[in-house]
């Protein structure tokens, strides 16, 4: 009798040792395969049981949960949805998430390991947190600015504060509602299908995702270049260009939308945006220090995120001598989204430092307490600070006497450059108006801001100053919101 007792509790040992081998292979070694598994809506359920963190602007939260009573219980909601999207992104239980949203998903959704306040205790209660929230840098007043500035019309503007890299507005427009694509159904496939469809590709975020031909905007860099190089050692000297140019090796006339042009300084050339010096300058130069120069704005780097990731800007590595001419006046192949000519801007006005940018200013859990925060930091030394200050000098001109003139603000310096870049099939599409620029409260200790704005859907003449005449009154409307901000800050 004892034996077949000992049989059949041996049998039952065997049978709990196979059930705690299943069980840890399901719960350890195939739980990330299972998790990840489609079918499996549990991950679904859980993640959508609770609601999420917030992003806050300026104190506020601009996103929020509803609670919608269904198997995936709260459903995301967005405050001015349009005007933030291209800061927050989406968080949509169709189609996932994105910029904030994906980037700082972790505290948003409580899962990230920054909210335990034990180490892996998530790992061993399989709980969560709360959804903790993030902060951003974006000052409501200039978001707006922006926003309504760009009236709907396609194009992005991008402000950041020089010293600090805190990236102040960032906006896309023609926008969309994020809120459309929060929940399930047919109606959130319709919205997704219609705004992927439309010709105005309102989804892009053309603030850092977008990439143009900068066009005379550029000219800052090129300037920035020959007086780092020593190819130019007196702003206000003769530069010897001709007008008309001849590109190199070509007989292509490049022409000049302002008269005097015809051997200019390069203090004129950038009051009254002449073509044809800077063409001549960036040739002089040559294309080993043009590249040196633009590495280190910044250009070409595939690594910048914010934390979203940004699209990187173009300067090209081969070419020849009259594509040289034409990428040092913003042309040829050389792009920049908006946010990378902001930067430019911005190391004009921090003496020719660049800080990184960043979008997310501090983490907390749910109860406010701190757990990660962002800090300025070092980006590029993108010239020399005595280049910074002579570039100072010539955009505060432009500005006061020049083409930047709609950009002027009374008890303000501001310094600017206008930029028409010329698009499309020989170069017949609708130029892209530009305006970058930087202001400061007079008696100040350091700029305020840094502004990048395109408009795609620009009306006026096909000439150099015309981003004078649609990009300028905008970056003027945000630099007008930031200087207001300052002045209520100090």
């Amino acid at each position: 009798m004892i034996r077949y007792i000992r049989r059949a509790a041996v049998l039952c040992l065997l049978l709990l040792v196979a059930l705690l081998v299943n069980a840890a292979r399901v719960q350890i070694f195939e739980a990330t395969s299972l998790d990840k598994n489609p079918a499996n809506r549990r991950v679904a359920i859980a993640r959508y049981h609770a609601p999420r963190g917030d992003i806050l602007v300026g104190g506020q939260p601009v996103t929020g949960s509803k609670d919608t009573g269904q198997q995936l219980r709260y459903e995301r909601t967005y405050a001015d949805g349009p005007m933030y999207a291209p800061v927050t992104g989406y968080a949509s239980q169709t189609y996932g998430t994105s910029l904030i949203e994906n980037a700082e998903d972790g505290v948003l959704s409580g899962t990230d390991t920054l909210l335990s306040r034990l180490p892996f205790w998530n790992d061993v209660s399989r709980g969560r947190p709360p959804g903790g929230n993030v902060l951003t840098t974006i000052k409501p007043s200039m978001q707006r600015a922006a926003y309504e500035g760009l009236g709907g019309r396609r194009g992005a503007v991008a402000a950041v504060e020089p010293s600090t890299g805190r990236i102040l507005a960032l906006v896309s427009s023609p926008s969309y509602d994020p809120g459309a694509l929060s929940g399930t159904g047919a109606q959130v496939k319709n919205a997704w299908a219609r705004l992927n469809a439309s010709d105005r590709q309102p989804m892009l975020n053309r603030a850092i995702r977008q990439t143009y031909p900068p066009g005379s905007a550029f000219k800052i860099v090129t300037a920035a270049a020959a007086l780092d190089s020593g190819v130019v050692t007196d702003v206000d000297a003769p530069s010897g260009a001709p007008d008309p140019y001849v590109l190199p090796g070509t007989s292509t006339t490049l022409p000049n939308a302002s008269d005097g042009c015809d051997d200019a300084s390069l203090a004129y050339a950038i009051q009254w945006s002449c073509n044809t010096v800077m063409a001549h300058i960036g040739v002089k130069v040559g294309l080993a220090s043009m590249l040196d120069t633009v590495d280190r704005f910044g250009f070409n780097d595939r690594r910048l995120r914010i934390p979203s990731g940004v699209a990187p800007s173009n300067f090209d590595r081969n070419m020849t001598v009259d594509q040289l001419a034409l990428s040092s006046i913003g042309q040829f192949d050389t792009t920049a989204t908006p946010l990378q000519m902001a930067m430019v801007s911005a190391a004009v006005a921090n003496g020719g430092e660049i800080r990184y940018p960043y979008l997310v200013e501090k983490v907390t859990r749910s109860n406010g307490d701190i757990v990660a925060q962002n800090s300025p930091r070092r980006y590029r030394q993108a010239m020399k600070p005595g280049t910074a200050q002579q570039l100072q000098r010539l955009m505060i001109k432009a500005v006061e006497e020049g083409t930047g003139e709609n950009a002027a603000i009374e008890g303000a310096t501001v310094g600017g450059k206008t930029g028409t870049a010329q698009h499309g099939l020989g170069n017949a599409g609708t130029p892209y108006a530009w305006f970058i620029s930087w202001a400061q409260v007079r008696g100040a200790s350091r700029p305020a801001v840094a502004v990048a704005v395109v408009v795609e859907e620009a009306s006026f003449e096909r000439d150099e100053i015309s981003g004078g005449g649609s990009a300028a009154p905008i970056a003027r409307a945000v630099m007008e919101a930031a200087l207001g901000d300052w002045l209520r800050e100090h």
